[in-house]
Parts: structure tokens; C-alpha cells; sequence
């Protein structure tokens, strides 16, 4: 565990931490289409992840959502992070994308490294300082782009954190996602297609020129 650790958090190097970390912290697998955590779970540990995709979205009242952000490799949540420390329940949930590996860190190490390792504290106060710049720009977005901006630079986005030109899912989902209803989706979609930006096939989309 200690050599994967080095790769994917190369912050976190002081020996003893390390020994520590493959001592109390566990492994977790999840395949895509499961939730990761749900809303309203009591939050017992933190993850790290190893490798695959998260998405970490808001529910409201009525049950409408809204995307936050990504998770990858080399990644925290920041509000899961946040319940571990107030021993909340969370307040999001963490969908799984493509299959997660994931280091567990109980919540009673957390707050142990915390006093007694830079590194653990300087990677806690980056990961924050990474969510908050994610949640700003989706603030950002929500407040000051038009729809059609803010579904091409979804797309980018989605394309980048999936590695991939050919994204797959529906126009319900993308919908979900940017808290706006279908039909204004596939309008924008299908006019980025009549300007060769993107070419649509059935719960598929192949960038092209964006």
C-alpha cells in the first residue's frame, strides 16, 4: 500500500505516516452505478482515492440536483472530509462513474495525523482548498454563463475527467446535471452537432471539434 500511496499522494511522505496508513486504513471497491455514499449516511471514514470516477452531486427538496464536482485519482472529498470532522451525516451524494479503488481513512486517524504530520494537514487544507475553487466556478457558471456555455464547457469537462472523446449517457442525465430539463439539452446538443462540434448517435456523444 505504502509504494500506491507515494503514486498517487506523493505529498504524503513521512515514513511514519505511511506505516501508520497500512495499519488502520482499509481498500474499497465499487463498480460503476453504485453510490459511493448516499445522503443522509453517517460519514465513518474518508476516501482516497486510488483510480476511476466520481460524481459528487446536491439534492434538494423535491429531489433535483445538481452537480458539484469530479472526483479522480489522487483525489478527497472535501465534504466528506467535513462530516468525518464534525461526525455529521452527509449532505451529498457520491455516485460512482467508472470503478472506483479507494483507501479508507477512519475517522479517529484523521484527526490524529492532523496534529502530528505537515504532510497529512498540508494535503487536508489543499484538497479544501481545490473543492472551494470547483464549488466557486460552478457558482460562477450557474450565476453568469448562458446555458449553452455552461453545457460545452460540461462536455470538456466530462470529456477530460473520462479520458475519453466518446461520452456515454443520456440526455436526462447531462439535464440532471447542469438542474435544467431535457428538451433544452438536446436543442443545444443537436445545434452543436449541425455546427460539427459533436456528432450524436442513442446515449452517445463523440467530440469533435470542441
Amino acid at each position: 500500500m505504502k509504494k500506491t500511496i507515494q503514486q498517487k499522494f506523493p505529498i504524503l511522505i513521512e515514513p511514519s505516516l505511511l506505516v501508520e496508513m497500512e495499519r488502520y486504513c482499509t481498500t474499497k471497491t465499487l463498480k460503476a452505478g453504485n453510490n459511493f455514499i448516499e445522503i443522509g449516511d453517517e460519514v465513518v471514514a474518508m476516501p482516497l482515492l486510488l483510480d476511476g470516477v466520481i460524481k459528487v452531486v446536491r439534492e434538494d427538496t423535491a429531489g433535483n440536483e445538481i452537480l458539484l464536482y469530479y472526483l479522480n485519482g489522487g483525489d478527497t472529498c472535501a465534504s466528506t472530509l467535513s462530516c468525518c470532522m464534525e461526525r455529521a451525516s452527509s449532505e451529498v451524494r457520491a455516485s460512482v462513474i467508472e470503478t472506483v479503488t479507494a483507501i479508507m481513512v477512519p475517522i479517529r486517524c484523521m484527526e490524529d495525523w492532523m496534529k502530528k504530520y505537515s504532510g497529512w494537514r498540508s494535503f487536508i487544507m489543499q484538497s479544501y482548498r481545490l473543492r472551494f475553487e470547483e464549488l466557486l466556478h460552478t457558482i460562477d457558471s450557474i450565476a453568469f454563463k448562458k446555458m449553452d456555455e455552461r453545457l460545452v464547457e460540461y462536455l470538456i469537462q466530462l470529456s477530460e475527467e473520462r479520458n475519453t472523446k466518446v461520452l456515454l449517457g443520456t440526455h436526462q442525465e447531462i439535464a440532471d446535471d447542469l438542474h435544467t430539463s431535457r428538451e433544452v439539452v438536446s436543442r443545444l446538443l443537436k445545434q452543436l452537432e449541425k455546427l460539427g462540434k459533436i456528432q450524436l448517435s442513442r446515449n452517445k456523444i463523440e467530440m469533435l471539434d470542441l
